[in-house]
């Protein structure tokens, strides 16, 4: 397993992803989709974890519209502060792009099987539903996606498995968006949700202020899972 870098070319200009690579000679793709902190200590060791899984994992860096090589933390009141300026200008639609672009290559890279997934995390989660409803992932996996309410209309277009993990307590997204998240999704076939009471935001995150072991444990053991039984 060792980090390398990729460039990903689009009709708008080429940005990086970082890769890990499993032991194995082929897998499956997981393409890690980040938080709003670019692509930080936190997201490279999701992605080396995916290896360390037996997946060829990669993370794109989705800020590079805005500012390419984002690496900051949520340890200080400056970088929450930058994050969100980030996220604020960010472009969702082609992120969306982004993340078809790098999907479309890597399908194509060496030591792919051909088949790829997707999990992402807060901003990335919301990136991961309308991965699984605007590109061809074989599967997707959303944590505490923040504003997938604003979307819901899209999962008519799912045509494969998504699970979505939610936080009871997720300060990003409030009670009445979580309610009308079940209540469009709970019924859909291709849909599996699971709910963590009492969790706040990012509680699979480590280091971060809301991180909760156990249910990070859970939360990461049903994502294993999940990609063993739809990514071959």
């Amino acid at each position: 397993m060792s980090g390398e870098r990729l460039t990903i070319k689009t009709p708008d200009g080429d940005f990086f992803a970082y890769v890990a690579r499993p032991a194995a000679e082929t897998a499956p793709v997981i393409v890690v989709i980040q938080e709003i902190f670019g692509v930080n200590q936190v997201m490279r060791d999701i992605t080396d974890g995916f290896a360390a899984q037996g997946y060829l994992a990669v993370c794109p860096d989705l800020f590079w519209r805005i500012e390419p090589g984002i690496d900051i933390t949520d340890q200080s009141e400056a970088e929450w502060k930058r994050a969100f300026e980030l996220f604020n200008a960010f472009n969702v639609d082609k992120g969306i792009e982004d993340i078809a672009a790098t999907i479309d290559q890597v399908r194509g890279l060496k030591g792919s099987s051909g088949q790829v997934g997707a999990v992402g995390f807060c901003l990335g989660g919301l990136l991961a539903f309308l991965t699984g409803t605007r590109t061809d992932a074989d599967a997707a996996v959303s944590y505490y996606g923040v504003g997938i309410e604003k979307h819901l209309g899209e999962a008519e277009k799912l045509a494969h498995p998504l699970l979505m993990h939610i936080a009871g307590e997720d300060g990003f997204v409030p009670k009445e968006a979580q309610a009308l998240i079940h209540q469009a999704l709970d019924n859909h076939p291709q849909i599996e949700i699971h709910d963590y009471p009492g969790r706040d935001h990012a509680f699979a995150r480590k280091g971060g202020e809301n991180y909760d072991a156990a249910d990070a444990e859970k939360a990461n053991a049903r994502t294993a899972a999940f990609f063993k039984a739809n990514l071959a």
